[in-house]
């Protein structure tokens, strides 16, 4: 029935009542792009969308994306070792790869990583516009990985001026920072280029407090450019190029595991070409997006004093050529239909070899490629300002597994007199399988089919204050079904299902008499709802149950103060190196981040921040270490 009333919704036609008086202020009319892959107003989204803007991360002035991502509702954050190590997000309670991650529309998701996860360790801020994170199933938009939601990063663009920059910082653990900037325009022609560089001596990434000394640092190359043509009434071509190129040390995965050479590589290469035009007076806009992710990573850990059975040696390679072509037509106002296909192919191999006392092992997983076509619709219509609903259906074909069809209903009523927006989605989403689970000779099974999640949640949203007060709630129920499992031989079957359910609550105060809130506290409930698994019924892992953050800005002339303090609840993880693994409590943790910058001149600002303030010890993954507290100088030069 759902399928059918959605269906029917796709392609009805409202009936438009004149627009009542808008008081929308417009704090409200903050774009949003990722919910709807349009330009929509804020007050018309139904979804659980939060947004990070330049100027939050230039107040904050963290160096991670990570970093931010921690003070977001629903988001978990679990970073193996400090700055620099592996670092993944859990949305709502879902797995690390259930989350798709675009930059600039690209895909970011790794096809050589056994589950398709993104790995955040080496994504910055210093060239970022904007942070859009959609939280619920997302499939119906943006084909698999959206299973539990999307990040969508944007990067910088050119501006009208031209304008040049240069930042530096250094801080605890010999961190420094280096970052050199250009943008502007010459005639149709906007450009922005950033050129970085960034390291660290780090801490040891397994636990100090167990007695690993030895210091595990990173480095971090990087360029980002991007280039547009206007061309008139012949569109507009976008063309960008990203590269990135980081190394890291790293541990062992146990209490004691000290190793001074286990080194990490990695190396990504982003390329993309979109082109746009509108046609009809603007009621038909096309946009054509070519892209291409080239992504190679290696690890070698090398015989030691510590460990003078141990070694390995890791190789992973891996592309996504990725072809989208959307279609925006408006019959009449207040209507917008989308429509559009788009097709990939991912392709990988890696090969794994090491020693132990357990003797050699050797797996070889040679190159293999999938191709993904999926085609899908949406119809947004807004009646009299206040009712807005957006449904969309998409068909997706998959080389193996074959047609995955997902759907999406996110209707909003805003109430002009009450102040106030009423919300609520429900959506369905699919994983296809990764390209190891599929063709890996030992672990791999091609019958594979994709895993599955059903979401919906109900929320809302009062402003006060002329809207400067923002209040919301909301209620969200997800639902995962053919998870990825392994079977007595250890082969990977459709076996697992789990649950996730909670709260969000978020407030901010924008900009009053200087002075920006924001705050907000999640109630995330888990559950392995697989019989055969020896945590069924337990919570999922390394999710907390509590979390919360408060974010205080006070901006005064030419100084500018931040104050941040996340807490972290308690939550399970198993001692993985143990036999018979052991399951564990990890206890919670609160902390303090402050910073401070004073534009000494109009082309010279200092900056100032204490991360970790009072000097917390605490662990996100099982003995793994963070960081103390730490403290960051710095210099922006603008002209």
């Amino acid at each position: 029935m759902l399928k059918h009333f959605l269906f029917s919704l796709l392609f009805i036609h409202p009936v438009i009542i004149p627009a009542q008086t808008d008081t929308i202020k417009t704090t409200l009319n903050e774009v949003v792009v990722s919910a709807t892959r349009n330009e929509t107003p804020y007050y018309n989204v139904a979804s659980s969308v939060s947004i990070i803007t330049a100027e939050q991360i230039s107040q904050k002035q963290y160096s991670s994306v990570v970093d931010l991502l921690r003070e977001i509702p629903g988001v978990t954050i679990i970073q193996q070792g400090g700055p620099g190590k592996l670092s993944y997000v859990y949305l709502r309670g879902t797995n690390s790869n259930h989350t798709l991650v675009l930059v600039d529309g690209i895909e970011m998701n790794d096809p050589s990583s056994p589950n398709n996860a993104f790995d955040f360790s080496f994504l910055n801020t210093h060239d970022i516009d904007k942070i859009e994170i959609v939280r619920g199933p997302q499939s119906t938009l943006y084909g698999s990985e959206a299973l539990a939601g999307v990040i969508s990063i944007f990067t910088k663009n050119g501006s009208p001026k031209n304008n040049y920059s240069i930042q530096t910082e250094g801080g605890t653990n010999n961190f420094f920072k280096a970052v050199i900037g250009a943008s502007g325009s010459y005639g149709a022609i906007d450009y922005f280029i950033s050129v970085n560089r960034s390291g660290s001596d780090g801490v040891s990434a397994s636990s100090s407090k167990f007695g690993n000394k030895e210091k595990d640092g990173f480095t971090n190359n990087g360029l980002t450019s991007g280039f547009g043509i206007n061309m008139g009434d012949y569109g507009k071509i976008n063309l960008s190029y990203r590269f990135t190129k980081g190394d890291s040390d790293l541990d062992q995965s146990e209490k004691f595991g000290d190793d001074p050479n286990y080194k990490y590589k990695i190396e990504e290469q982003l390329f993309r070409i979109a082109y746009s035009k509108n046609f009809f007076d603007g009621n038909l806009e096309t946009r054509l997006n070519t892209s291409l992710i080239k992504r190679i990573n290696s690890s070698l850990d090398d015989f030691d004093s510590l460990h003078p059975m141990l070694y390995s040696d890791s190789y992973n390679s891996a592309s996504r050529i990725k072809l989208d072509w959307q279609n925006n037509l408006r019959f009449m106002d207040n209507n917008l239909i989308t429509i559009g296909v788009e097709t990939e192919q991912e392709k990988a191999s890696t090969s794994y070899y090491s020693q132990s006392e357990w003797g050699p092992y050797n797996s070889i997983f040679p190159e293999n490629k999938t191709i993904t076509t999926g085609i899908y619709l949406q119809n947004q219509f807004n009646i009299a300002n206040s009712f807005f609903v957006s449904a969309g259906v998409r068909i997706d074909k998959h080389q193996k597994f074959g047609t995955e069809t997902t759907y999406r209903l996110a209707p909003a009523y805003y109430n002009d007199k009450l102040n106030m927006k009423l919300k609520f989605t429900y959506g369905t989403g699919f994983k296809a399988p990764s390209l190891f689970y599929l063709f890996d000779p030992m672990w791999g099974n091609p019958d594979l089919k994709p895993e599955k999640s059903r979401g919906w949640d109900l929320g809302i949203e009062k402003y006060l204050m002329q809207n400067k007060i923002i209040i919301g709630l909301t209620y969200f129920n997800i639902k995962l079904e053919n998870m990825f499992g392994f079977d007595s031989n250890f082969r990977t079957v459709n076996i697992a299902s789990a649950s996730t359910k909670g709260i969000e609550f978020y407030t901010s105060l924008l900009n009053y008499n200087g002075i920006s809130v924001n705050a907000n506290y999640t109630f995330t409930e888990t559950r392995d709802l697989f019989e055969g698994s020896a945590d069924y019924n337990k919570p999922l892992l390394r999710r907390p149950k509590q979390s919360g953050s408060l974010n205080i800005n006070y901006e005064y002339d030419k100084l500018n103060m931040n104050l941040g303090m996340n807490y972290t609840g308690r939550r399970d993880d198993k001692d993985f190196s143990a036999f018979p693994v052991a399951r564990m409590t990890l206890p919670d943790y609160f902390l303090i981040n402050i910073a401070a910058s004073y534009n000494m001149v109009d082309y010279l600002q200092l900056t100032a921040r204490i991360e970790n303030l009072l000097d917390r010890d605490y662990e996100e993954v099982l003995y793994y270490g963070t960081l103390g507290r730490t403290f960051y100088l710095g210099l922006n030069l603008n002209f």
